[in-house]
């Protein structure tokens, strides 16, 4: 069987790797418009801050004599009649499947003056390649006044990352709250609140109209009311598209992504399939590189004749199931489930909820026929944890559900109760790559003697890595053990 994929981001390469680790008659062709090769874009805030080293994102790629990866070629035409796929290079390359997984490009706002015949205004980025990311550092240093456009999750952990650097930061949103997609009013203001302790101002309603420069470089942004903020940085955090384009030429039908049916095929070509940030499949799409593993790890089976779980189609945006967490350097928001602007009012369900401005602290918890079903975490990175736990693991709650808030606020459970020694093995510790305690325990019994190794073995922390810390206690936790030599 001979694949093509289209996109070597952190979904293709996956796909890639998962195939020909499992089908051992596969030969698969990666077209990767980057030249870099995978990397690990959900940390692209992370090097901003300062927090990663932009090296440090590399992620394993394909190899063997049944891979063949083209790094910095992409993808021309698609001849679904002649199953080819045309590269810029010029080369035709035949496929029984066809794997598209573009991604998706950052939305650039309609900004009166950022645009130049060059591109973006010097000093007006977006943040979706590490290209992006080394442009932002490289203004960093003289740059005293930054503008985040967008307060969803990029944007905060955007403004909170340059914010640390101290620089002068102005968060511009256009809706009423921050993270209005996860947070309700009271959790947003919390929020807002610990922002301003950071030194980030937050202005809401409100958007950037039009970009300011002095001698060819960015010096001023003016919003939407009139007012004008001056500048040496504007990142636009404004959302991302699918890059469908290739897909619309060929004619595949698509919406605002591929659309694909729920074994991932184009609904008119069984033999093209779409996943990642490209395709939109009945469920929807999260925007999240979880469940575009999850789709990969799904046409895999598919693929080798493994059986696959129907998705069921969602009528919310994306994932109402998905954890999302903020990697903001002095700010936790953690948000899973029903939770921010869902209704609480329907009788099966049953919330409560814990507010203290004074700290930055909020809590809630969305609780249905004895399990936690959602809940919203701002400030208290301990219960989160706690909350995560119970909520991916689905154990049974406490027949009051203020005991949620009250326990881990208070102390009043035991610590070793959610600390990663003590959990079962089969346990999830990573939650973007399901990756199991007993799975991370079994690389460090073969010999996994670092985190990294560990990552290597397991992808364990090779998503968001926040479980990099639980990594390390349990590689700290097993006890080493030394052969002795055989005598003679």
């Amino acid at each position: 069987m001979k694949v093509v994929v289209i996109g070597h981001g952190m979904v293709g390469s996956r796909f890639a790797e998962d195939l020909i680790a499992r089908d051992a008659d596969a030969r698969v062709t990666v077209l990767g418009r980057e030249a870099a090769g995978p990397y690990n874009r959900v940390l692209l805030s992370s090097v901003v801050a300062g927090k990663v080293a932009p090296e440090s994102l590399a992620m394993s790629a394909v190899a063997g004599e049944r891979a063949t990866v083209l790094d910095g070629v992409h993808a021309i035409e698609i001849d679904r009649a002649a199953r080819t796929v045309l590269d810029s290079r010029g080369d035709l390359h035949a496929y029984d499947r066809l794997v598209l997984a573009t991604g998706s490009a950052a939305r650039i706002p309609d900004i009166h003056g950022i645009a130049t015949d060059r591109g973006l205004m010097p000093g007006v980025s977006v943040l979706k390649d590490v290209a992006d990311a080394h442009s932002i550092l490289a203004r960093i240093p003289k740059a005293r006044r930054a503008v985040v456009l967008g307060a969803g999750v990029l944007g905060l952990e955007v403004a909170t990352g340059l914010a640390a650097r101290g620089i002068a930061v102005t968060l511009v949103h256009h809706s009423g709250r921050v993270m209005e997609r996860q947070l309700g009013d009271a959790a947003a203001q919390i929020a807002t609140g610990s922002l301003a302790k950071l030194g980030v101002k937050v202005v809401t309603e409100t958007s950037v109209a039009a970009a300011i420069d002095r001698r060819g470089q960015l010096s001023a942004v003016r919003l939407t009311d009139g007012t004008e903020a001056l500048t040496d940085l504007l990142v636009m955090c404004a959302g991302t598209i699918p890059e469908a384009a290739l897909a619309r030429r060929a004619g595949l039908p698509c919406d605002r992504g591929i659309l694909v049916g729920g074994d991932l095929a184009s609904l008119v070509d069984p033999h093209v399939y779409a996943i990642g940030d490209c395709a939109q499949p009945p469920e929807g799409g999260s925007g999240l590189v979880a469940q575009g593993w999850e789709q990969a790890s799904r046409l895999v089976d598919a693929l080798t004749g493994a059986s696959v779980p129907v998705r069921k189609p969602s009528d919310d945006d994306g994932d109402p199931t998905a954890i999302v967490r903020v990697k903001a350097l002095g700010l936790d928001v953690v948000t899973m489930g029903l939770s921010g602007k869902f209704d609480h009012g329907e009788r099966e369900l049953r919330a409560v909820r814990m507010a203290d401005p004074s700290i930055g602290r909020f809590v809630e918890v969305v609780v249905s026929h004895g399990l936690l079903v959602g809940a919203t975490v701002v400030g208290d990175k301990e219960c989160a944890s706690r909350l995560s736990a119970m909520y991916t693991r689905m154990m049974p709650v406490p027949a009051d559900p203020a005991h949620l808030i009250v326990r881990p606020l208070a102390a009043a459970a035991p610590a070793a109760a959610t600390a990663v020694e003590d959990m079962d093995d089969d346990a999830t510790v990573c939650q973007c790559n399901t990756v199991s305690k007993g799975a991370i325990c079994a690389a460090i019994a073969d010999g996994c003697s670092s985190v990294d190794a560990v990552a290597k073995a397991t992808r364990a922390s090779t998503g968001c890595g926040d479980c990099r810390s639980q990594v390390a206690r349990l590689i700290e936790a097993t006890p080493t053990t030394k052969v002795p030599a055989l005598a003679g």
